[in-house]
């Protein structure tokens, strides 16, 4: 495996701007967890420099945390991050507690079960980056969607393969699209009912 300049060791990722840039985040063997790429990340952030600072954003299969951190680190107000693995959640918390953030919350929970309650808050921003291979994505955005968890003018950054194909709610608009290597970023936003 090449190295490339600037990537983190094995088992982390860096924050790669704003005022915690070069910290890094543990990276634990889990089945499915698959980081953002460094280029794609910082890709995403300069999409999303208009509106980052002060935004709430949502990380909904957190893995890492790196994109909410990334979010945080940025200048977003408020970060919640949903983890399934307990270890995993709690990684982040304690990722979070050395870099000194607390305007966050880790959710130990399923994402689809969170995802299915009611939103007890909208966000400006989320997140949706499942494992690859699980099918999941049509049914969070579905529910990212119906279940009020979006504000009225929120972007929705979504990871997926190349040949993945899943269905997009239709008030959702491609905003901007990149792929790298055999991973796909794109960044929606709403659009009107």
């Amino acid at each position: 495996m090449n190295k490339r300049k600037g990537d983190a060791p094995p088992g982390h990722v860096r924050v790669i701007g704003g005022r915690l840039r070069g910290s890094r985040l543990s990276v634990p063997t889990l089945p499915g967890l698959r980081p953002t790429p460094q280029r794609l990340r910082q890709t995403l952030f300069d999409w999303l420099a208009p509106v980052i600072d002060g935004a709430c954003v949502l990380d909904v299969f957190a893995g890492t945390g790196a994109l909410g951190i990334e979010a945080l680190s940025r200048g977003a107000g408020r970060a919640v991050f949903f983890e399934q693995d307990r270890a995993q959640a709690q990684a982040i918390e304690a990722d979070l507690a050395r870099l000194h953030q607390d305007s966050m919350s880790v959710r130990h929970v399923d994402a689809l079960r969170a995802l299915a309650m009611p939103a007890p808050e909208t966000f400006d921003v989320a997140f949706l980056d499942p494992p690859f291979g699980s099918a999941l994505w049509s049914n969070a955005a579905a529910l990212l969607d119906a279940q009020g968890w979006l504000a009225p003018d929120a972007m929705v950054y979504v990871e997926s393969g190349v040949d993945d194909v899943w269905e997009i709610p239709a008030r959702w608009r491609v905003h901007r699209q990149r792929d790298a290597g055999a991973v796909r970023g794109t960044l929606f936003r709403l659009g009107g009912d």
